[in-house]
């Protein structure tokens, strides 16, 4: 009884938290649907995907990196200009020198760098790990393909979202994310798979892989050297993070490389990888964002253990986590079934991603908070750093979390 007393005023402060926040998590749950739904079908083109996975080794590796990376970058950017709403920053002025031209910049600029990075990391790891892997001037053509292709597709459709965000008032922390990372999901795959059929001669692709080399390191110091402060400085605060970000886009691909034959012995489970990892990548972009305007507005402070008002919004997480996954296993089953792809019982393959989503969703929480906290501590935008080392981390840690789920009802 005396349990109950306790905790009855904590699930009232929960539901009326719930209740205050009714348009974030309408907006939110909108916008996750869509996320799945959409990333359901770059599941469906992976799951497809099998005979090229086979033909072009070391792609797999590539494919989380290559996806992540959109996600972060244009996370970020749609984070940044969320933020630019609350404080007035934001315009719909593209012209050179704006806050919203200077932001769009910059993205386009890591966007080419971290291609050639990706894809040098994907070529070390599968040789590390002992791999098959093709030659790294065709994973740079691969990559820088994909990441330029993809790139204008998110952009136009973040500088769209934004747009609409703010004529109609939306939570653009909410939606942002999701949207966003839907997006690079359903463009990136059929990008990279460009890249592929771009493959020519071993002559042509070392000198086209060398010209991109070349750019990458152009866009990379001009980044740097920027004219604009703005500019500047998102590009040197992204770097680093950048840079974590495709180490683990990397060691996802590598996890799930090792896995290859089971992958396409039961590719039900490679059409789950997309929607799952995009769906925690969400999570952990909308946490991250509303987490880093409330640091900018004064409304969180950057604690070392999480308060009250910090656990309240990773409640909101965890409920948003829950109908999120079970719609990404139903969907799974669904989307498989619809395009006769092998596919285990649908209420097992359910409880696999349930499971390994909940499992995500509590990782989420811990990272999405530390990070934006730390980036507050030590004088950085936590738009910039925190969703891109959030979304990162959960490429690899989702993955990792979706292998144990898939372990613990008895698949794979």
């Amino acid at each position: 009884m005396g349990r109950l007393s306790l905790l009855g005023p904590a699930v009232r402060r929960l539901l009326a938290h719930w209740s205050s926040e009714r348009a974030t998590l309408r907006q939110g749950t909108t916008a996750l649907t869509i996320c799945i739904t959409v990333t359901l079908f770059a599941g469906i083109i992976l799951g497809e995907m099998e005979g090229v996975l086979a033909d072009t080794p070391g792609l797999l590796v590539l494919v989380p990196s290559a996806i992540g990376m959109r996600g972060a970058i244009f996370g970020a950017l749609g984070a940044r200009l969320g933020t630019g709403m609350l404080t007035g920053q934001f315009t719909t002025d593209l012209r050179r020198g704006s806050f919203t031209a200077d932001n769009v910049e910059a993205a386009l600029l890591v966007s080419l760098s971290t291609a050639v990075l990706t894809a040098g990391l994907a070529w070390g790891a599968s040789a590390v790990f002992g791999l098959d892997v093709v030659d790294v001037f065709q994973l740079v053509i691969v990559s820088s393909v994909g990441a330029v292709l993809s790139s204008l597709v998110v952009l136009v459709v973040t500088l769209l979202l934004a747009r609409t965000a703010q004529a109609r008032s939306w939570d653009m922390d909410a939606i942002g994310t999701p949207v966003i990372s839907a997006t690079a999901d359903i463009s990136t795959l059929p990008a990279l798979l460009l890249g592929v059929l771009l493959l020519g001669s071993p002559v042509v692709h070392i000198a086209f892989g060398l010209i991109l080399i070349a750019a990458a390191a152009a866009a990379t110091i001009y980044g740097l050297r920027h004219p604009s402060a703005l500019a500047r400085r998102i590009v040197r605060e992204s770097a680093p993070v950048l840079g974590y970000a495709a180490v683990m886009g990397v060691l996802a691909g590598t996890v799930l490389e090792t896995r290859l034959d089971t992958l396409i012995a039961d590719p039900a489970l490679l059409v789950a990888i997309p929607p799952f990892i995009a769906a925690s990548g969400a999570l952990g972009g909308i946490l991250s964002a509303r987490l880093s305007s409330q640091l900018h507005i004064g409304l969180l402070q950057p604690a070392r253990v999480p308060d009250r008002r910090a656990a309240l919004e990773g409640s909101m997480t965890g409920l948003l986590g829950l109908i999120g996954f079970t719609v990404v296993g139903l969907a799974t089953a669904a989307g498989a079934a619809a395009f006769a792809i092998g596919a285990p019982p649908t209420l097992q393959l359910t409880a696999a991603i349930v499971t390994g989503g909940l499992l995500s969703t509590a990782v989420v929480f811990v990272v999405a908070f530390y990070a934006a906290t730390a980036s507050y501590r030590f004088g950085l935008d936590p738009d910039t750093s925190s969703i891109p080392i959030v979304t990162s981390s959960i490429d690899f840690l989702g993955i990792l979390c979706l292998v144990i789920g898939i372990s613990v009802v008895g698949l794979g």
